[in-house]
């Protein structure tokens, strides 16, 4: 079987703690899997909050992935890919540039894993945006450069409207339009064509990768009251009604734009198996206060699997009790079940 492969994020944060607790507490649930970090990082974390697990380390994927295919889990597998001198010390709670480089190249690592048929789909921890941006990272998020990875290796142009950011939990899956932006600059980033693009993206994941055979999607609107009849804004008469439009005629069950403050009450959401949201917190509000800590970030668009934890790396929290580890966990149950529909 092929491994799934999962990364810490940023090393000073909780990746590592819920990698750990997940571990400790669901061993079986890190079967056929490998976490692409140095094993220091999670030695010198395991120290800390006094945990005793068992970790393998190996510089060689192909080594990490023979071991992981079996069936019992003894203890971690880690798989380093960076070289000696790119390994640098950390420090729990502080991040710093000097482990910046490190955390990119684990990601880069594991994406190209995927992306050459060496895992099954990638597993992401949190990164501290902030700092891999003063280290010269020139991407808002895992994301796009997961997005920018795979154009590259596919030797094709990065295009916004080739992936899609979704986050989905038991009880709803909201996907975005626009991702990492100002709220001021989303109204001009709404065009016909990259909706369309969207809904087109998600309508084929959730049938390739989640099994829903005949995919319901509910198209939210940009302004209150979806516009008001062009009163409140003209968004959802120019751009978002004609892409619904469109999609339909291509063969999708697409809503027309339907006002935010309703769409997601629990009739409402009950009726569709995503909502497609026009930025950032008008899908992230109602998913985490639905579903905090047991949400999963999801990208879809890609030509591997990619899930991720739906929070951030909560410096405060590390080496403490009071990290959760249950989205990592989900995470990786909905990998599996994305690997077994793909």
């Amino acid at each position: 079987m092929i491994p799934l492969v999962i990364t810490v994020g940023e090393p000073a944060g909780i990746g590592s703690d819920c990698i750990l607790r997940a571990w400790s507490g669901q061993k079986d649930t890190f079967e056929h899997s490998i976490i692409a970090a140095p094993a220091k990082w999670l030695q010198e974390r395991l120290e800390l909050i006094d945990i005793d697990i068992p970790i393998k380390e190996y510089d060689n994927i192909n080594e990490a992935t023979l071991n992981a295919s079996s069936n019992s889990v003894e203890g971690l597998i880690c798989w380093n890919p960076l070289s000696t001198q790119n390994s640098c010390p950390v420090m729990a709670g502080n991040p710093s540039q000097r482990t910046a480089k490190a955390v990119v190249h684990c990601i880069e690592a594991a994406a190209n894993a995927c992306l050459h048929g060496k895992a099954a789909a990638l597993v992401t921890g949190p990164i501290e945006k902030a700092v891999l941006r003063s280290a010269g990272f020139e991407f808002p998020g895992h994301t796009e450069f997961l997005a920018h990875l795979s154009a590259v290796a596919m030797q094709q142009p990065t295009k916004q409207s080739d992936f899609v950011m979704m986050l989905a939990s038991n009880q709803i899956r909201v996907a975005l339009l626009t991702t990492h932006m100002a709220l001021r600059d989303v109204p001009d980033a709404l065009k016909t064509s990259s909706t369309l693009k969207c809904l087109q993206i998600v309508d084929h994941d959730l049938r390739s990768r989640f099994g829903i055979e005949a995919p319901r999607l509910a198209l939210c609107a940009l302004n209150p009251h979806a516009g008001e009849q062009g009163h409140f804004g003209r968004e959802e008469i120019d751009v978002l009604a004609p892409a619904a439009q469109q999609a339909r005629d291509c063969g999708l069950n697409v809503s027309n734009p339907l006002p935010a403050d309703t769409v997601f009450s629990a009739n409402m959401r009950q009726a569709y198996d995503a909502i497609v949201c026009c930025y950032h917190d008008q899908a992230l509000i109602p998913l985490k206060t639905l579903s905090f800590g047991e949400a999963v970030n999801i990208t879809l668009g890609l030509p591997f699997i990619r899930t991720s934890v739906d929070h951030g790396t909560a410096l405060d929290r590390v080496g403490t009790e009071d990290v959760s580890c249950t989205s990592l966990l989900a995470a990786i149950r909905m990998a599996r079940q994305m690997a077994a529909n793909d």
